[in-house]
């Protein structure tokens, strides 16, 4: 990985790092912007924050990053969760956050805020989801990793889970995200070498309810600061090479209270039943450029129709063997691209499975304006 010539310097900054605070605490905000990428900035606390209301508000100018006017670019950053470091380790800190107006409203990218009242909502039937993140790593010319220059590897076959030189490329980057997480407390579960050579998938999950977009986004974050000391680029594209190669997904594993209760097959069922009933509304929000990839070829469905069964991964929902031999657990939607939002995501699901957030409810979930006591919504009990 030599070739590129925008590695960090690393080592030269090891010395750096092993210097004393005096102290003081880094505390690193992370947002999403407005064109569903990452963003961060810094903030020197005197201690070390033990819980997210220690946390101070902060905010940024949008009209830097898509999210408001020149004449109005104030946005705030309020936290929402709180991950150890893996960078600078010691007490330092990574901030997941919301961004809203100078009225109190959320900015129109804040997708989290409508996720988590609807979550907050129906929290008695205690969502767990488990998300299957894909992604692509190219070199400093957006060429994919290990790919011969202007030209194309041998065709797919021996790529998914390979080993050895030829068949995997990047494997250190995927190394260091994955004991990055772990040291986040991010609850990554796994991570395997994908269909397409440089492409690779890991999973987040089991998380419940609004948990898992806030950790799916941090390990995304992390994933774009590992590849940055390698001087790779990473890519959430849903078909990042056209042709005969897979695409990238976001596969999305969803269990209830009741599908995961003995005879939860029938509570599958009529889950499946109100998804088809609003495909169209789901792939509005499951990822730009998704019918690219959704051709119903390399393991995907249609983009137009829905369709479900039984160990199908051509379906846009698979139900796993073993749970249909036992009768309950969870389903598999394999409709999300690999850039869709986590937050848009489990938001609809809950959604279509156990209706909208109506004008009483939306009262009740309301925050105030920047600099007011905010109602902290409490997550359900982890799976």
């Amino acid at each position: 990985m030599a070739e590129s010539t925008i590695v960090s310097n690393t080592s030269n900054l090891e010395k750096y790092l092993k210097l004393p605070q005096n102290g003081k605490v880094i505390a690193e905000y992370v947002w999403i912007d407005g064109s569903n990428g990452i963003r961060s900035k810094c903030k020197t606390l005197s201690k070390k924050p033990e819980k997210v209301s220690d946390l101070p508000e902060w905010n940024f100018d949008g009209s830097s990053t898509g999210q408001a006017p020149g004449n109005n670019s104030d946005v705030y950053l309020r936290p929402v969760a709180l991950y150890p470091d893996p960078f600078r380790l010691g007490d330092n800190v990574l901030v997941m956050c919301e961004t809203y107006m100078s009225d109190g409203s959320p900015n129109k990218y804040n997708f989290r805020h409508d996720a988590a009242m609807i979550m907050e909502k129906h929290a008695e039937h205690e969502f767990w989801f488990g998300l299957e993140q894909e992604y692509t790593l190219l070199d400093a010319y957006g060429w994919p990793y290990g790919w011969p220059k202007n030209g194309f590897p041998a065709p797919q076959g021996p790529y998914y889970c390979g080993v050895g030189t030829g068949k995997v490329f990047c494997r250190d980057i995927v190394e260091a995200h994955y004991k990055a997480c772990m040291y986040a407390n991010i609850a990554i579960s796994g991570t395997n070498a994908e269909v397409m050579p440089a492409q690779w998938e890991y999973q987040v999950g089991p998380c419940a309810g609004i948990e898992l977009g806030d950790q799916l986004w941090m390990s995304r974050f992390l994933l774009h600061r590992v590849a940055e000391e390698f001087g790779a680029k990473v890519t959430f594209a849903p078909k990042p090479i056209p042709g005969d190669w897979n695409g990238a997904g976001l596969h999305t594993n969803v269990s209830t209270k009741e599908t995961r209760a003995e005879g939860g097959m029938k509570a599958i069922e009529a889950a499946m039943e109100k998804l088809a009933a609003r495909q169209k509304e789901h792939m509005s929000v499951y990822g730009e450029d998704n019918q690219l990839r959704m051709t119903g070829a390399h393991e995907t469905s249609s983009y137009d129709k829905f369709s479900w069964g039984v160990a199908n991964r051509g379906s846009s929902v698979r139900i796993p063997r073993a749970v249909a031999a036992e009768n309950k657990g969870y389903f598999e939607d394999r409709r999300p691209a690999s850039n869709a939002d986590p937050y848009q995501i489990t938001g609809i699901i809950v959604e279509t499975m156990y209706g909208k957030v109506e004008g009483a409810d939306i009262a009740k979930f309301a925050k105030g304006a920047p600099g007011e006591e905010l109602e902290m919504i409490v997550p359900i009990a982890k799976p």
